[in-house]
């Protein structure tokens, strides 16, 4: 667990795996795209709120989801998992929502470069999202399943980041480098990467930039 103070205290975050993210605050247990692939659920407690930021299959996975989910778990989701989740309240990038006191904003998450054989992207411009939750002005960037976004500007200055480095469906690590100079967050993690060679990684961040793997 690593531990952050914001103005509306503090929350610990648990890096589950791949993209699976647990976040607890003020009594409150949300996860970002659980995955039973990374973890087992059922023992982790109950959700609050589940965010997920796309509907494949291990970000929206159902068997996590029957672990952690009950009548009172509150979903935010892109529109792709709205026909699994009837319930979910969902957003396009550059919506906002509120959860408690946090405030959650979608954000682009896409390809441009990274593409199927067909020659579509991996993740087409406007089908999955990112997220931002404010706690009270503290700024978390969940990048999702996207590459460096001319987007990323608007997440510039970030007090955390978490940001992804898989091929071929997100970044390579000198796209990664590079994705950081732009968004500059104050505090960096990395996840839903398959190799990380965190020496690396650590030695040609910005110095602004503190990393926490």
């Amino acid at each position: 667990m690593k531990t952050f103070n914001t103005p509306l205290g503090e929350f610990s975050v648990e890096i589950m795996g791949h993209a699976s993210l647990k976040i607890l605050w003020n009594n409150r247990v949300i996860y970002v795209d659980p995955y039973s692939e990374v973890a087992d659920y059922s023992l982790h407690p109950k959700a609050d709120l589940v965010l997920l930021t796309h509907h494949h299959y291990d970000h929206l996975d159902e068997d996590a989801l029957k672990h952690i989910v009950t009548n009172k778990t509150h979903f935010i989701t892109n529109l792709g998992c709205k026909s699994v989740i009837k319930e979910a309240v969902v957003l396009s990038p550059g919506d906002k929502t509120k959860y408690e006191d946090l405030e959650v904003e979608a954000v682009y998450a896409y390809n441009i470069v990274n593409t199927k054989e067909d020659g579509l992207p991996f993740h087409p411009k406007g089908e999955g999202n990112g997220y931002v939750i404010s706690f009270g002005g503290y700024r978390v960037y969940i990048a999702g399943d996207t590459e460096i976004i001319p987007e990323m500007e608007s997440v510039k200055g970030v007090d955390l980041a978490f940001m992804p480095k898989n091929l071929p469906y997100t970044m390579s690590d000198d796209m990664f480098i590079e994705a950081v100079k732009v968004v500059m967050p104050k505090n960096l993690i990395v996840y839903h990467y398959f190799e990380l060679d965190i020496e690396s990684i650590k030695s040609r961040l910005p110095k602004e930039v503190e990393l926490h793997n």
